[in-house]
């Protein structure tokens, strides 16, 4: 039975996500037709590999928000449609290159492009996704924007790399792990959100207050992530569940329970952690050690509260409609791990 809290949640972030995709749709449309246009090439082997992540099911969040942002201020000149396609290019190219990197064998429900086309033509293909990138936001002349963009770029792949440098490290920290998360999934996040304030003529008071709310998103929904790997069904997530522990990917279920388990707790994480063939009965062993010490439950709380600062950053701005559906979908994004 749901508790006050979860239900609440439920509530609230209910049918967010299908309103904020109606609300946006007409713009979403002219995103996705730019998007599939400058996934094209006359190298074959371009588009194929392009597309096949592209169309692969993944809700285009990022992009939408950019939409979202500009058509909340209202004052958009049309830059917001090349912003987003460019939010959705840099995130497909991270994607690519991430699988590469940790090995992945599932990406969206299906084989990963690495799978497919091998780990050379992935990496190959991510590049040509960030050139279309910034090509897209120099061909809208507005270098404040193309700053974001650039900046969030160099500030992803930081984040990456320093990820890769703390696989398997158990002194990793629960700042160090903050670290990774704000570089590498909240970047992008507060990206989205600042450039379609920026498309929609914000004023430098709307401009900080989406780049916040952006930002908190992002951390949000990288929290409830790292929640759901230990948690969901490989169905829903899109990739295998445990795929962190055996990335050897030290998120904040992992290391708060690191911290506080006891000698032979510990080892039974580090037998799995970064192990590539740990299997079911090893994972639920894991999960079992984070449930014992409310690891996964305190990651979350730590997600609730980024979501209310999300929310909070919105108060600056005008009531409107589409100022409740970015409300509601951060609630709802949490609300995915209840």
């Amino acid at each position: 039975m749901a508790t006050t809290a979860t239900a609440t949640k439920e509530t609230d972030g209910a049918g967010a996500l299908d309103r904020l995709i109606a609300a946006t749709l007409p713009e979403m449309e002219k995103v996705n037709a730019l998007i599939l246009a400058r996934a094209d090439s006359h190298v074959d082997m371009v588009p194929e590999l392009a597309r096949y992540l592209i169309e692969a099911g993944g809700k285009r969040l990022r992009p939408m928000l950019t939409v979202a942002a500009a058509l909340l201020v209202g004052k958009s000149n049309g830059d917001h449609v090349k912003f987003a396609a460019a939010v959705e290019f840099l995130h497909n190219a991270t994607l690519l290159h991430d699988d590469v990197v940790d090995e992945s064998d599932m990406r969206r429900g299906r084989p990963a492009a690495r799978m497919v086309w091998g780990n050379q033509a992935s990496v190959l293909v991510g590049d040509f996704l960030l050139g279309q990138a910034f090509m897209m936001m120099v061909e809208t002349a507005n270098v404040p924007a193309l700053n974001v963009i650039a900046k969030a770029a160099t500030i992803i792949a930081e984040g990456e790399v320093f990820q890769l440098s703390k696989a398997g490290d158990l002194t990793t920290t629960a700042e160090d792990y903050r670290v990774v998360i704000g570089a590498k999934t909240a970047t992008l996040f507060e990206a989205a959100t600042e450039v379609g304030a920026m498309a929609g003529g914000a004023d430098e008071a709307g401009r900080t207050a989406l780049r916040v709310y952006g930002r908190e998103l992002g951390l949000a929904f990288q929290l409830v992530d790292d929640v759901l790997d230990y948690r969901g069904e490989a169905g829903k997530m899109g990739k295998n569940s445990g795929d962190d522990l055996r990335e050897g990917k030290m998120t904040l279920p992992v290391i708060l329970a690191i911290a506080e388990c006891n000698p032979a707790e510990r080892e039974i994480i580090t037998n799995s952690l970064g192990k590539a063939d740990a299997n079911d009965a090893a994972l639920q062993q894991v999960v079992a050690i984070l449930n014992r010490y409310n690891t996964l439950s305190r990651t979350l709380q730590q997600a609730d509260a980024h979501v209310q600062a999300a929310r909070d950053a919105l108060a600056p701005l005008p009531a409107s409609e589409m100022k409740t559906l970015l409300s509601d979908i951060a609630e709802f994004y949490v609300s995915r791990a209840y």
